[in-house]
């Protein structure tokens, strides 16, 4: 026997036995005067959290609204890069994505908004890893019955085995490292406004 097979054996015999885990069944956390069941209370809870992380929640005119907000952004010559059916960008994504450096706004769907913190799970199919991060803005559109009240609510509805990469997005990029100064927009979108459809 090896050396190294002697050190693996000697671990095995040392090695801890295993455990089944527990069960955790945490009921959703509920904020005083809203009620989780009420669709209206969970959209205001998640306005407000995102808020805090410097995002903004635009809560009417739905796609029209976002349609025309972009067409606005074109005209003022901005990059608009677009993954959302119905919303046109003036920009294709390219097959490299250093080629996305001069993007001004990108347009992605979010699949599941959490309201106890603001955070939205986007996943990219066919986009580069990226797109979120290398764009000056980023808007997100979110669908009313997306919206979760808490994490453990958000990993249940999530199919992680139905994206190749997803990643929870809260708020534009911001870091407060220096002198605890909140600076937003430190190495990521420098906004993140979010379109209720």
């Amino acid at each position: 026997m090896s050396s190294k097979h002697t050190i693996l054996a000697a671990l095995k015999q040392s090695a801890v036995v295993t455990a089944p885990k527990p069960l955790i069944n945490i009921e959703p956390i509920s904020v005083s005067g809203l009620n989780e069941s009420n669709e209206l209370s969970l959209v205001e809870q998640f306005a407000t959290n995102l808020s805090t992380v410097a995002g903004k929640l635009i809560t009417q005119g739905g796609k029209s609204a976002l349609a025309e907000h972009i067409q606005s952004l074109i005209e003022q010559d901005k990059s608009v890069l677009s993954f959302v059916a119905g919303v046109t960008g003036n920009r294709q994504s390219p097959d490299r994505a250093h080629e996305m450096h001069d993007v001004d706004f990108t347009v992605l769907e979010g699949q599941v908004a959490v309201a106890e913190n603001g955070a939205i799970w986007v996943t990219l199919p066919e986009q580069h890893r990226v797109t979120p991060f290398i764009c000056e803005n980023l808007i997100i559109t979110i669908k009313r019955d997306t919206i979760v009240a808490n994490m453990h609510q958000a990993m249940k509805a999530i199919d992680f085995n139905a994206c190749e990469f997803g990643v929870f997005i809260a708020g534009p990029s911001k870091t407060a490292d220096i002198e605890q100064a909140l600076v937003v927009g430190a190495h990521g979108a420098c906004s993140l406004d979010v379109y209720l459809i």
